[in-house]
Formats: C-alpha cells, structure tokens, sequence
C-alpha cells in the first residue's frame, strides 16, 4: 500500500480556498434581512466580503446572454453587456447588501483579495459612526487601506435609521464596481410614514450608476493629462442593463427571433392595487446628475439621505451623486395593469447626457408577459445614416418686437412699458404661427398655397426687428430622412422648451447646452466646422424632448407618415401664441384621401389681394370695399373687391401672409 503525504500547510490552504469560495454569498437571505418590529432583541449581522479585481461575462456567466438564464447564474456579472475589468465584493455587482433593523450589530470582515497591490477600505455613507469613528472607513483618514491579502474587520451598531449605501473609500475603486446598499429599518411604530405604504421588500432597493467601458483609472489620467474623454455613455440600475447588442459565438448573429442578444434589465416585481417603498440611491461618480421615473406612475417622496420629509407626489426625481430618495409607488389596479410592464428609467444629465448615457429597468406586474428584449434600446435603421436628405435649423426665442395681438407701438409700445408688462412674443425662426383657416391635410385645395404658407426663405422682412406671423412651414418629401437642429437662443429667458413632433417618433442625436445664449448663426457655424456631435448608434426613440437654454438639440426621423404635422413647444401659454409651426410630409396628392360626408370648414374662401400683399378672405356674395394701408407717407387708395354681386359688407381682415402692419394701421 502506498500513502501519500500531503504537507499541512498545502491542506490548510486548500481548506481556506474552499472556504473562501463558499463564503462568496450576496446575502440576499441574511437572517437579519426581516421586517422590524416593536420589542425584538436586536441580532448580531455578520458578513464575509472578499474584493477582488473580476471581469464582466466572464466563464461564470456561461452563454449569457444568448441563454438568459445563465446570467442569473452565482458569479455571473454582465453588467450592460461590454467586457472590461471591474472591482467586486463576493464577484457581485453590486456588491452584497447590508439590510438590518435599527439597533443590530454590524459586522463585517473585508479581505483584500485584489492582485494589484492596491489598498481599500469601506465607507458607510449615512452612517454617522456616533461612538464608532474609527469605523468610517476612510483610507488614511480614519483609517489605513487593508493592504492586499489582508482582513479588516468593521463593527458597529446601526444606529441611523434610513437608506444608505456602502463604498470603497480609496482611490478610483468606487467607480469600477465597488459599492452596494446599507439599509436600516426601524419599527412601524417609528416610522412617521409607515402608512404610506402597504410593502418596504429588501429586492426593492436600487441603484443607479454611471458607468465606463473600461477601468475608470485609464480614463481620468487621460482627461487630466490630455484631452481624454471622461464622459460616460452608459448607466447601470442594480449592476445591470443593454448598451450594444452582442454576437452569438457560434452563429454570428446579433438577433434571434426578430429580437437583438442583450444582457438582462433588472427587474423589480409588483402587484396590483398596492403601495411599494422603493430605495433609490445614486451611485453616480461623474458629473451625472440621474433624473429617476417610472412609466404611467407617480411617485411619493417620502425620504431624503435617511431623513422623513413631507411627503411631495413628483413624476421623478433628479438624484445627484450619492443621494437617496425614498419614494412610494402606488401600483395599478387590475384592469389597469393586466399582462402589463413598465419601464423604470434612468437618464443621465449634465455629463452623462452629452452622449445620453440612460438606462431602464422592468416594473414587472404579477402575471404580465415579458417585454421585448430590445424595447428600450431600439435597432438601428436608416434614420442614422451618416447624412440625412433634409436639414433645418429652427431656433426658438422671445423675439423683443412690437407684437400688434398684444401691444400698440403708438400707444402702448413694448418699449414704453414696464419690465412685467412686456410680452416678448415666443417664435420659431422669429415667425409666430397662425392657423389656416381651413385645415390642409383635408382641405388643402380650399387654400392657396402662396398666401398662406410661409418659411424664412419666403419671408421678405427682417422680422427680428418687426413682428411677423404666418402658417409656418417645413415641407419634406415622403420617405426622406429629415434632421431637424432646435435651437433656444436663451438671449431673453432663461427657459428649456420642450419640443412635440406630432405624427412621428424622433430619434434624439444630439444636445447640448453652449453658453447662456447662442444663435442660429452660431450653431449652423459649428455644425458647417463639423463640431455638433451626432449620436448615429442606438439614438433614443422620442417624441417630446427639452432643448437646452442657449443650446440645440437634434433629432431625426423617417418622414414616412404623409400628412401636415404640428411641431411646437409643449408649454401650452408659448404653443398659444405662436410657438411653433407644421412639417408637410409629401404632396397633398399622396394625403390620405377626405372621407365622404368628412366634416369641412371655411370652404369656397376666394382670395383677393390689396396692393398692399395682404391676403383678404371672403365668401361669395359679398363685396367689401375697402381702404388699403399704404407704407407710411404714401396716400391711401380706395379699392374694391367684389365677388360675385349682390350683398356688400365692411371688409374684415385676415392676414395670412407674413404680415407687417404700420403704424397707421391702428388709427
């Protein structure tokens, strides 16, 4: 019989290493993740992490995403689906949570498993570590950095209620992985606003964070030593989400079943009929500012950084690096919410949206199908291609001109007037829209076409400097790619417009904010130096987007509905008096036809003209003569108009050209 001899040390390490591996949990059932009631001795909460340096859909993670349900699998760490280095606790992103009741011990032992010889330390932001200052865990602060293989051991007692997160105190590590939630519950009875909400489930914790495709410390030395790009164009909601689709190794293909191959959104389960707390917590690194929103919900704010405030009903919130917001979500009832999900969304602003960095989550409702796998981040198609068939530049702005719906420039002179009396007249372009006075997707033979359209190409006044309104419009043929560069001026106001295209969905390519003013001229001269960045790849689907004070925001899409479509800003007091203008897609020909006994209004309006280019419209039957409103100084020439004869009438104008009323006009 041979024996062999297995030295102790070798046994002991082995030992370690299986313990080690087996003592990777996330934890999600602690025995101390309970719910919180009155009188219950506190527990003792106890926690082995290992932080290492680990890799995004690395072996672990199998086929994921191809297999979905590999993703799911213990190790597996897909991220948003780009490979690239990341720091993790227990190989999670993010790391494990610590969620206890108010009065438990913490306790937790970190070793440093990294093999970069870099040192860490763990910070329990909220937490203020009354009594316990030595456990903050800020490296050479309040503390020296746990050096490689080495353990250190934080204790203390959760003694600050609220939701609160924990993060790597050293160096750039926060940013590549390492953090997670810290939550303290308390009793009901201790909670000012337990009757709010029905459930506060621990998986309803969230975190959101920007996020590189690479090891952030490759990119700050570039940005400070260079000219290096530091801003992110991805988000991460609980460590997951889809930024680019990936490629089946075996086929080659980047869709199965219509559906493109993306790493998994996180999903938070609901039911229906019944209030949730949710945890929101932004572990943002950059300038990043992440606005926070539910699809067809509102929201409660009921919690601030771990403090109760009076309860506000918001449609999101806007969450700065290292804030938490504690909000209720009251779920639909039944019939609202049958085989229905939501989006959960995520944008990123300031820096994170200078390339749009967004992502989204599922509100999935108890017994609702499953959505599309690429829903929120849309296949490419040729809206994207590198130069669209049509280009405008429309800028809006609160044009400082004498506007005669509004002030009288013998009178009442916007000039004359105080500051808080003044209207500026809000306009595309610096034209104030007017409606036809007939509708011309159904009755465009009932109008002339010259006299009541216009665009800057066929206004022949400077109206910067004078007021002038029309039937604004933009006509594009059908089927071309039209890129529209929206542009707010910001010389008046200090006011972002949200912008509504009617009749289509528009892919947003471009934003940013310039200065606290720009002009049209300035942004065509940057767009002509090739200086506007455009986002050809993945742009967002929209219909309604905000376009920066003293900036511009471009968005494309596929004039493919033929028709006469509104674009105008969507603050209804700015839309009313004048902001915005119509796309025509296509030839009247190719509208779709008028239905029989389809309601009509204003038809068999003849046109006349005076000799001052004013358009007059009236019905047959009717003569008006009139007086025509010479320029200053000139005679006034008596004119008639007459269709066929019989009735005469005062005449009434209805200025469908660009119109620039005189100062006669008025007395």
């Amino acid at each position: 019989m041979c024996l062999t001899i297995v030295p102790l040390s070798l046994l002991v390490w082995a030992v370690s290493a299986v313990s080690q591996l087996e003592e990777m949990s996330d934890y999600k059932n602690h025995p101390c993740v309970r719910p919180c009631t009155d009188g219950a001795p506190p527990m003792r909460c106890e926690y082995r992490w290992t932080v290492e340096l680990y890799y995004t859909l690395s072996k672990a993670c199998f086929l994921c995403p191809f297999n979905l349900t590999d993703c799911s699998r213990p190790h597996c760490v897909p991220a948003d689906g780009t490979s690239r280095a990341v720091l993790t606790v227990n190989r999670a992103l993010p790391g494990p949570g610590v969620q206890v009741c108010e009065g438990d011990e913490v306790i937790v032992h970190v070793r440093n498993a990294m093999d970069t010889a870099a040192g860490t330390t763990i910070h329990w932001h909220g937490h203020r570590q009354r009594g316990t200052q030595l456990m903050d865990g800020v490296s050479l602060v309040t503390q020296c950095p746990i050096t490689p293989m080495a353990t250190f051991r934080y204790r203390f007692k959760a003694d600050d209620p609220g939701t609160h997160w924990w993060h790597s105190h050293s160096g750039l590590q926060r940013s590549n992985g390492l953090y997670g939630p810290f939550v303290v519950r308390q009793p009901p009875s201790r909670d000012p606003h337990s009757a709010l909400y029905d459930l506060d489930l621990p998986e309803h914790v969230m975190l959101l964070a920007d996020w590189l495709p690479e090891l952030t410390e490759s990119r700050f030395p570039a940005h400070h030593h260079d000219d290096g790009d530091n801003k992110p164009s991805s988000m991460l909601i609980n460590g997951k989400g889809a930024f680019a689709p990936l490629t089946h190794p075996d086929t080659g293909n980047t869709t199965h079943n219509q559906s493109y191959y993306y790493t998994p959104y996180a999903e938070f389960k609901v039911s229906p009929g019944l209030r949730y707390r949710f945890r929101v917590i932004s572990a943002a690194f950059l300038n990043c500012p992440i606005q926070f929103s539910v699809d067809s919900h509102n929201l409660t704010v009921i919690a601030t950084d771990g403090s109760s405030i009076e309860p506000v009903e918001v449609e999101s919130v806007n969450l700065f690096a290292g804030e938490r917001f504690d909000v209720v979500l009251k779920t639909l009832d039944q019939a609202s919410a049958s085989l229905r999900n939501y989006w959960i969304r995520a944008r990123g602003l300031a820096d994170c949206g200078e390339k749009e960095a967004h992502q989204v989550a599922v509100l999935r409702y108890e017994g609702s199908a499953q959505p599309p796998a690429a829903a929120a981040a849309a296949a490419d198609d040729d809206t994207l291609k590198e130069t669209p068939d049509r280009k405008f530049y429309v800028a809006m702005e609160f044009n400082k001109v004498d506007n005669f719906h509004f002030d009288h420039p013998e009178l009442y002179p916007l000039s004359a007037l105080p500051r808080e009396k003044q209207f500026y007249s809000p306009q595309l372009n610096h034209i104030s829209f007017i409606l036809p006075s007939a509708p011309p997707l159904t009755q465009f033979e009932d109008l002339d076409e010259e006299a009541v359209f216009c665009s800057t190409d066929s206004v022949q006044t400077d109206c910067r400097s004078q007021f002038c309104e029309c039937t604004h419009r933009l006509k594009v043929g059908l089927g071309e790619v039209v890129e529209l560069i929206i542009i707010d001026e910001g010389v008046t106001f200090n006011v972002s417009h949200p912008m509504h295209l009617h009749g289509y969905r528009f892919r947003v390519i471009g934003m940013d904010k310039l200065n606290d003013s720009t002009s049209l001229s300035a942004v065509q001269a940057l767009d002509e130096q090739g200086l506007l960045r455009r986002r050809l790849r993945r742009a967002v689907y929209k219909d309604t987007v905000t376009v920066p004070d003293g900036g511009y925001t471009i968005v494309r899409f596929k004039a493919d509905n033929p028709g006469v479509w509104m674009l105008h800003c969507h603050m209804e007091f700015h839309n009313a008096a004048g902001m915005g203008l119509v796309m025509q897609v296509g030839e009247a020909s190719q509208f779709p036809p008028r239905p029989a006994r389809f309601p009509t209004c204003g038809r068999r309006l003849l046109t006349q003209y005076n000799k001052c280019g004013s358009a007059l419209y009236f019905p047959p039957g009717l003569c008006f003569p009139e007086v025509c409103v010479p320029p200053v100084g000139q005679p006034s020439v008596p004119l008639g108009l007459c269709s066929p004869p019989g009735l005469c009438s005062p005449v009434v104008y209805v200025f469908h050209q660009v119109f620039v009323p005189p100062s006669s006009v008025f007395s």
